[in-house]
């Protein structure tokens, strides 16, 4: 893909739906899918809400070029460097509640069209984590290890689930270490 030459109108298309898309990152997250609209979008954005509707076409579109523009944690590598790095990007959430993916987490607990929309970005972080896995059901292998810190997060955080909510980080990592060791190990589907 080329870049748009500065001052061009492909740049400032560039320009301009990138404001949208950052603009409409912090209305989801303030307000969560059901409350954001398109016109408060437009507004943190400072353009016209018919402009948010030309480039997206829908709030549903919107939404999901937000999910898809966050960047997935990285996993790569062996299955146990995999699991160091998911386990290290759990630890950083579970230190610090991060309000940005909570925000986002709630919009898809609560609203059938913001699940949809998510669970395609989980989909790309799933995809991700079978790569690494070498066994014949990676990508059921993968939805668990998905399913299992997506569990964690929400207890922890939304939930409050009393003990996961007050436990020393580094305790659940060192808990959960043997068993998202296991599902990444190398093995076969059972029969």
């Amino acid at each position: 893909m080329t870049t748009p030459r500065p001052g061009s109108r492909a740049e400032q298309r560039r320009r301009t739906e990138a404001r949208i898309l950052e603009a409409a990152a912090s209305v989801f997250i303030t307000a969560g899918y059901e409350r954001a609209t398109i016109r408060a979008v437009a507004a943190a954005a400072a353009v016209d809400a018919g402009l948010v509707m030309h480039y997206f076409g829908s709030k549903q579109e919107l939404y999901r070029r937000v999910i898809d523009a966050a960047p997935l944690p990285e996993v790569s590598g062996a299955p146990e460097d995999a699991v160091d790095q998911i386990l290290a990007t759990l630890a950083d959430r579970l230190a610090s509640e991060p309000a940005a993916s909570l925000a986002l987490l709630r919009s898809m607990l609560t609203n059938p069209e913001a699940a949809s929309v998510a669970s395609v970005g989980m989909a790309r972080y799933q995809a991700q984590i079978a790569e690494v896995i070498p066994a014949d059901d990676a990508s059921l292998r993968a939805s668990i290890i998905s399913a299992i810190i997506l569990g964690v997060t929400v207890s922890r955080h939304l939930v409050k689930s009393d003990d996961l909510a007050t436990a020393d980080p580094a305790q659940v990592i060192t808990l959960l270490r043997p068993c998202l060791l296991a599902l990444a190990a190398e093995g076969h589907a059972s029969q």
